[in-house]
């Protein structure tokens, strides 16, 4: 998280240390954030703005109102006001020449293919790797082909489903790749919106990851890149071992630029590359679903 941090003494909300304490609590109980001291004046900056739009006039208030079992919505705009969600397409682009390199001969043989993007923000990473399958195996449509996309924040799994980009955001997608699934979107001339093809792979859903999983894999990749920053240790050693759980033996799970992963989860996922891990023993039962 970057921002511009206000001068807390000239402040328009009192933000007492016991506030920041009681916000930090809520966002590690309900969503696993781990917010440090250091981040108290962008906390502040950035729900400054939810109590304005709440229309409510200080911190201590806006507790109480998060609180209230009817504000489940709220407490949605609290984790989205929290995190970042910066991405592109084809962001960190060794993780998809991997997965064309050394995924591709596998899944080729597969009849069964299943990937995930946890924690899909806007859509770019799944559509991303929808691309790279639809150019590496050119039967990919009419296979048994899945990708789950969830993502924590309601608003941006919408803005996901519906395909639509920026002409510029666009440009960092191969110019082949660019031409072959995705069009201009009709209405808007500054807009380009992913083919039918692609968007069909894809399953959009919302999902809190350090909740209940509705679903048992097991999955052939799994991308969770820039999200367990968010979380504190141990917390992502619990992570990594739930992914290693869902991986396939010889699947991938592709992290950020700035994560490693740690604990019990390095018994079955060794290096593969940067930022990259490959099961090599399997780690319990893995249940097609």
């Amino acid at each position: 998280m970057t921002a511009t941090a206000p001068d807390l003494g000239s402040r328009e909300f009192s933000f007492t240390d016991q506030d920041f304490r009681a916000l930090a609590q809520l966002a590690r109980a309900e969503f696993g954030l781990s917010l440090a001291e250091s981040k108290k004046p962008l906390v502040y900056s950035r729900l400054a703005r939810r109590l304005r739009a709440r229309h409510i006039s200080s911190f201590q208030d806006y507790m109480t109102l998060l609180g209230g079992q009817e504000e489940a919505d709220e407490r949605l705009e609290l984790i989205s006001a929290l995190t970042t969600n910066v991405t592109s397409f084809f962001r960190e682009k060794h993780h998809f020449d991997t997965l064309r390199r050394e995924l591709m001969p596998q899944l080729a043989k597969q009849p069964r293919i299943r990937l995930w993007s946890a924690g899909c923000s806007s859509g770019q990473e799944p559509f991303s790797i929808a691309m790279t399958l639809l150019d590496a195996l050119p039967e990919t449509s009419r296979r048994n082909v899945r990708i789950l996309a969830t993502d924590i924040d309601p608003a941006i799994v919408r803005r996901a489903r519906a395909a639509r980009y920026p002409k510029e955001e666009s440009e960092t997608i191969p110019a082949e790749l660019r031409r072959a699934w995705t069009k201009p979107c009709p209405e808007e001339d500054d807009q380009v919106e992913m083919s039918q093809t692609a968007r069909q792979m894809i399953s959009f859903a919302e999902l809190n990851l350090i909740e209940p999983w509705p679903f048992h894999g097991p999955f052939d990749a799994i991308f969770c890149r820039n999200v367990a920053i968010y979380f504190d240790h141990d917390i992502q050693k619990t992570l990594w071992s739930r992914f290693a759980g869902m991986l396939r033996d010889g699947g991938f799970l592709f992290i950020g630029h700035s994560e490693r992963v740690s604990g019990p989860a390095l018994q079955s996922l060794t290096t593969a590359g940067v930022t990259t891990y490959r099961k090599t023993s399997a780690s319990g039962p893995a249940v097609a679903t």
